[in-house]
């Protein structure tokens, strides 16, 4: 039977954790997850999700990370689509983390549904204690105080590595459709800045090695979308600071492009070359049901080495 890895977690500000054997000095060399996102959008794709996680749980695995999207565009966002979601979760061997997608709330307004309660419904299936999802799960820390109806808003240290989670959204972020919709971007920006913020210093506190952050929206680093409101030009400056700052090696890992793109997409305000420790990864999605990953390898200096699992699983 397969070695299982166990993880001592403490989601609490100033934890400290690390990834015991099976890894012989996991704190030393490092260890593997996998990141997914945007997957399943229809009922084919979930059968597919379902061998993707049989494959995943072959696998020595410390966690499995999902950027959201769990259903289209154009939905099914009702409860019974949602619940069959959490359940499927449920089947992972590894302790499963997701964040919320646009598809699974800011768009539903496009199939009759109210996006806040759509976001609640998330909230409650996905994000109610302060447990990962999977048969085996890890203890995460959640956001707190005056933003804490943000409980998407995640955090854990494995090894010597902080992952942080944040609900950030394609289709411009929920902003420029409703005034309704334009005061709840306000609000979540507000606390998803505050939590990055909060992060950086919890990092630099137990001077940990390297961060990761994952969100489901690409946040155009290029700007190729022309927009009278840009609804991601707070959070590219959050993670531009946060890379300057920090210093040490970040992976912004993301979904809603839908291909597997690996780059430094941010450029230093002083020399405009690249800033060499911030790397981003667009993760797969829909139609493709793939998934990427990820060895942290604390004995090398970007920490972050990425392989992408092109294997189609079996059916």
């Amino acid at each position: 039977m397969k070695r299982r890895l166990l993880i001592l977690l403490l989601g609490i500000t100033g934890c400290s954790a690390h990834i015991p054997p099976p890894f012989p000095s996991a704190v030393d060399t490092g260890f593997a997850f996998a990141l997914i996102g945007d997957t399943p959008y229809g009922a084919l794709e979930a059968l597919a999700l379902d061998a993707m996680i049989e494959e995943m749980n072959r696998e020595e695995l410390a966690f499995v990370i999902h950027v959201g999207d769990i259903t289209s565009g154009r939905g099914p966002c009702t409860d019974r689509w949602f619940e069959a979601r959490k359940r499927q979760f449920e089947k992972s061997e590894h302790p499963f983390v997701i964040v919320p997608g646009d598809n699974d709330w800011v768009d539903c307004h496009r199939s009759g549904f109210d996006p806040l309660s759509r976001l609640d419904k998330f909230r409650e299936l996905f994000h109610s204690g302060d447990q990962s999802l999977g048969e085996r799960t890890i203890e995460l820390e959640r956001q707190a105080g005056r933003h804490a109806r943000y409980r998407e808003h995640v955090r854990w240290i494995a090894a010597d590595v902080l992952f942080v989670g944040v609900n950030v959204q394609g289709s411009n972020n929920n902003l420029g459709r409703t005034a309704e919709m334009d005061a709840e971007h306000r609000e979540r920006m507000a606390a998803v800045l505050a939590w990055l913020e909060d992060s950086r210093r919890l990092a630099e506190r137990r001077s940990l090695a390297g961060m990761l952050v994952f969100a489901q929206a690409d946040p155009d680093f290029e700007g190729k979308v022309g927009r009278r409101s840009d609804g991601f030009a707070g959070f590219r400056n959050a993670l531009r600071d946060l890379a300057l700052s920090f210093g040490k090696p970040i992976l912004f890992a993301h979904g809603d492009a839908h291909f597997y793109k690996f780059d430094q997409p941010i450029a230093d305000p002083v020399t405009g070359q690249p800033l060499r420790n911030f790397t981003r990864v667009i993760v797969f999605g829909s139609p493709q049901t793939r998934w990427i990953r990820v060895n942290i390898d604390l004995s090398s200096p970007q920490i972050f080495r990425l392989s992408p699992v092109l294997r189609p699983p079996e059916r």
